[in-house]
């Protein structure tokens, strides 16, 4: 599979790193439907702000939120692009290697 330029390998980790950790998808289910500020996102997850910065950053840097700044409050939304970049990266997967059934184990 040839990479296109949102395929890089770094893009790709970062996105998926981003998605192993179950608060970070919480974050993300939270967002799904809102725009949320960080003081909202630590009073729905019961978490500290302190705690939940280092998972937002991790999130930012993989591109899959966004943020933005109103007077002292940072407001999170997703970007929803990435997902569609880590979405047609598994999808290349399947459309190029056929899911095939259980090979037997090769002879010695």
């Amino acid at each position: 599979m040839a990479y296109n330029s949102t395929f890089t390998p770094d893009t790709i980790a970062a996105g998926f790193h981003a998605l192993s950790d179950p608060l970070r998808i919480k974050v993300l289910e939270l967002l799904r439907s809102q725009e949320l500020c960080v003081c909202d996102l630590c009073e729905h997850l019961g978490t500290t702000q302190s705690k939940l910065s280092f998972h937002l950053k991790t999130l930012k840097e993989a591109g899959l939120v966004r943020a933005r700044q109103e007077g002292r409050w940072i407001y999170y939304s997703l970007n929803l692009p990435q997902f569609a970049v880590l979405e047609q990266y598994l999808a290349e997967f399947r459309r190029f290697s056929p899911i095939s059934t259980i090979r037997p184990p090769c002879a010695p």
